[in-house]
């Protein structure tokens, strides 16, 4: 199941329509950047949303879609799970050094999720006939 809040029925079938494939595809990296910039509570909410959204616009009818849902899904799950072993060995005290993994994570997801969300405002998006295998 992916997410089509933007289709209609036409003569030639349902139609996937561009504006809502262009909103899915930006929605996980939407979502890592908030999560990352206000953490608590987010960023735990999020690595538990995240899936849904992942599971819903991976195989969304646009291959484009699933590419950058994959890309998007693919950063925040490596530095998440990078600084979470990390983190398993800051000291009981080490509050500066939980805070140099925050500003770490977020130089690398919020600059990457900037530019995906730039190619997804820069390219073409069009609708797309769904076919019944996708449903």
């Amino acid at each position: 199941m992916h997410i089509l809040e933007s289709s209609e029925d036409t003569v030639i079938g349902k139609i996937a329509r561009a504006s809502s494939a262009k909103r899915a595809a930006s929605l996980m990296n939407y979502g890592n950047i908030i999560a990352i910039l206000l953490p608590f509570p987010l960023l735990i909410f999020w690595f538990g949303a995240s899936m849904m959204v992942y599971a819903m616009n991976r195989h969304h009818p646009n291959p484009q879609v699933g590419y950058y849902t994959q890309r998007a899904a693919t950063r925040f799950y490596a530095v998440t799970g990078f600084f979470i072993v990390i983190g398993t060995f800051i000291p009981g005290n080490g509050w500066m050094w939980y805070l140099i993994a925050w500003a770490a994570a977020l130089l690398i997801l919020v600059p990457w999720s900037i530019i995906d969300l730039r190619n997804i405002q820069r390219e073409q998006w069009i609708d797309i006939p769904v076919s019944y295998t996708h449903l």
